[in-house]
């Protein structure tokens, strides 16, 4: 079946598991509507089931337990609005559950551990985002987590992430120089802090994408230093501190912002949104507003839930001009 859409734009969301992903997809989910955006989790690509990667001895994160062939003709179908038959991968049961049909629609999301790896998938994505969390950060993440949780001694944690780490340093993480956007999650600069209580956020937005302009914070191109903490925004100690200013990543020109620090007062937030330019908001405080909408989400009092809306808004602006572009007739 061909459903008749002006443009399919596909999305893609790349990082490892417990990257913070879902809260970013719920945020997506805020800007594009839940009835007009397809989420495809590329763990239903699995070629092998749970057992079949043991007997070969391969993780879910090695290319050869995926089947990137399949992953390419589906989301080359959805793309030009053709419904597919997907497979399913239960995460209960670790085996492959009989495939679902899944209709195209206005913004198709593929997200997961590869989105970005394949050549022909990554040729289909119209905007690709890489969530990076440093090692450190992600340790101290997964000791809440498990040891609070699941029970799990600092040991068994620390050696399910060194096992997983050769397969992560091969194949996703090399996924970051392709990705229009990443948002690195790292250690406070402010302060001594070994529970990663708190955050230095990055914002790493490539130069010269179609329909991309990064946003900057005070003068283009600049380089700026600034600590907002006074009179018009509380801190509370070591206070909040931000940068922004032109760099080159994984051998890519980009203009990087970062937020090292915690939002004491989200209402405050604003003040820092009126410094900031091209955020891609459609009317003043439209930022702040989706911030203080989900105000229990992970990380929404620092720079990691400000960046996930301003990336949702830039991807919404994307999306509006692809639209556009796909309406307008070639001109004869």
């Amino acid at each position: 079946m061909t459903t008749q859409l002006d443009r399919v734009v596909l999305i893609g969301v790349a990082g490892d598991s417990g990257c913070g992903k879902s809260t970013f997809l719920r945020r997506l989910t805020d800007l594009f509507g839940e009835e007009f955006m397809t989420v495809i989790c590329l763990d239903d690509y699995h070629s092998l089931d749970r057992q079949g990667r043991k007997a070969a001895g391969v993780t879910a994160l090695d290319p050869r337990a995926n089947n990137f062939d399949l992953m390419y003709e589906q989301i080359k179908a959805l793309k030009s609005g053709q419904s597919i038959m997907k497979p399913i991968y239960n995460h209960e049961t670790g085996l492959l559950d009989p495939p679902e049909k899944v209709d195209p629609n206005k913004v198709v999301v593929i997200e997961g551990l590869h989105p970005l790896y394949d050549e022909r998938v990554r040729e289909l994505v119209d905007f690709g985002v890489y969530l990076d969390i440093s090692e450190e950060v992600k340790i101290n993440w997964k000791i809440q987590r498990d040891m609070a949780e699941r029970g799990h001694t600092y040991e068994d944690i620390l050696a399910s992430i060194n096992a997983r780490k050769p397969d992560f340093t091969a194949y996703i993480e090399p996924q970051k120089q392709h990705a229009d956007v990443v948002i690195q999650v790292l250690p406070t600069r402010l302060i001594e802090d070994k529970e990663s209580k708190l955050l230095r956020v990055r914002l790493v937005q490539k130069e010269g994408v179609k329909f991309f302009e990064p946003a900057y914070l005070f003068d283009e191109g600049s380089t700026i230093d600034w600590r907002p903490c006074g009179r018009k925004l509380t801190c509370t100690y070591p206070g909040i501190k931000m940068y922004y200013g032109p760099d080159n990543f994984m051998g890519n020109e980009v203009s990087l912002l970062e937020v090292d620090g915690r939002f004491e007062n989200l209402e405050e937030m604003v003040y820092v949104e009126n410094h900031l330019s091209k955020t891609g908001t459609k009317y003043y405080g439209e930022m702040t507003e989706l911030l203080l909408k989900h105000k229990d989400y992970p990380g929404t009092d620092n720079g990691t839930g400000l960046f996930q809306v301003l990336v949702g808004l830039k991807m919404r602006e994307v999306y509006e001009q692809l639209t556009t572009e796909a309406k307008v007739p070639a001109s004869v």
